[in-house]
């Protein structure tokens, strides 16, 4: 009876034992390297209302690369642009209940804190240097701390959004060319009470459903900044901008408090100071795109009108005011001393 031969690395040629050698080496170095890619230890998923070509997605993606550069890939940000994930309030309300993490937003918090109105109160902030010197006095750190407090999202930074106008398909130069517009809102009760007391009918909408419901005449106007107009390709289904500037506005990207207060304390560091900077570069974009926007716009076959701003402001000036409780009417009255300073 024959033995069976057993094979070892050391019966085998030389050529063949150099080769199994090194191919043990690379298995080797393949497994350490597979090992060595470590699930991050905290995984963000961001949901936002913008395309890829705004400005505030640019700003995130930038945001998630030095996020993960920054803490030797500890930290992931997956970012998901045009409401893929949720539209914009569902999205509030799952990093609520910690199946997301992030997103950016601002006045659609008035639904759980009133304070949060003013960052795109009608008619209030007329330039930049007033909005910087509301949001960086006590009043905007009293609506960071409520937003907070109220809300269980906690804003990291704010970014910078252009004065909200008017677009229709008719010119609208004065409130009474208002009558019976249809006009699309954001969930925000202050936008329904203004554009009411102005005469138009304003709809709350989700933004993601505005322009179909644009082209199949659901609705027959929108407001929004200049950056937000072109991204969305409403040039394609609205004539006219009226310059109404009716909102000189701010957005927060915010992540769940709990979700922020799960991380490492090394972490929250890194997170913190990249939000500072995530800032600076929104900053930075919006700048440069501002006015290359608006002649893009115009490119596109949009007309600018003119209007009456004071005839606007003045109409709605006394329903905003009375729609707020007593508390908010006192940081209302607040905010217009401090301009006058």
């Amino acid at each position: 009876m024959k033995t069976k031969r057993t094979t070892s690395l050391f019966t085998l040629p030389k050529w063949r034992n150099a080769l199994l050698f090194l191919s043990l080496i690379f298995i080797s170095f393949s497994s350490i390297q597979c090992k060595s890619k470590k699930e991050p230890e905290v995984l963000l998923r961001a949901s936002l209302l913008f395309n890829e070509d705004h400005t505030w997605y640019k700003a995130f993606i930038y945001f998630g690369e030095i996020l993960e550069e920054r803490s030797n890939g500890r930290i992931k940000l997956e970012v998901y642009p045009s409401e893929q994930l949720a539209k914009e309030m569902e999205s509030l309300r799952l990093i609520q209940a910690e199946v997301i993490e992030m997103t950016i937003s601002g006045s659609l918090l008035s639904n759980w804190v009133e304070i949060a109105a003013f960052c795109e109160l009608p008619f209030l902030i007329q330039s930049y240097k007033e909005q910087e010197k509301l949001i960086n006095g006590p009043i905007g750190k009293r609506i960071e701390k409520e937003i907070i407090e109220g809300t269980g999202l906690r804003p990291i930074t704010y970014f910078i959004r252009g004065p909200r106008q008017l677009t229709s398909n008719r010119p609208i130069r004065h409130p009474d060319d208002l009558n019976g517009l249809i006009l699309r809102v954001p969930s925000v009760p202050s936008f329904v009470t203004a554009w009411s007391a102005m005469g138009a009918k304003p709809t709350p909408m989700a933004f993601s459903e505005v322009f179909t419901s644009l082209q199949q005449g659901t609705i027959e106007a929108l407001e929004n900044p200049y950056s937000l107009i072109l991204s969305a390709g409403f040039p394609e289904v609205q004539k006219y901008v009226n310059e109404t500037e009716h909102v000189m506005s701010w957005g927060y990207p915010l992540i769940g408090e709990k979700a922020f207060q799960k991380m490492p304390e090394d972490l929250k560091v890194i997170f913190l100071e990249a939000a500072k900077d995530m800032q600076a570069y929104e900053h930075k974009l919006f700048i440069e795109s501002e006015v290359s926007v608006k002649e893009e716009l115009k490119k596109k076959g949009m007309e600018f009108i003119e209007v009456d701003k004071a005839a606007f402001a003045k109409k709605c000036e006394k329903a905003i005011y009375e729609s707020l409780s007593p508390e908010m009417q006192k940081v209302y009255q607040q905010i217009i001393e401090s301009k006058k300073e």
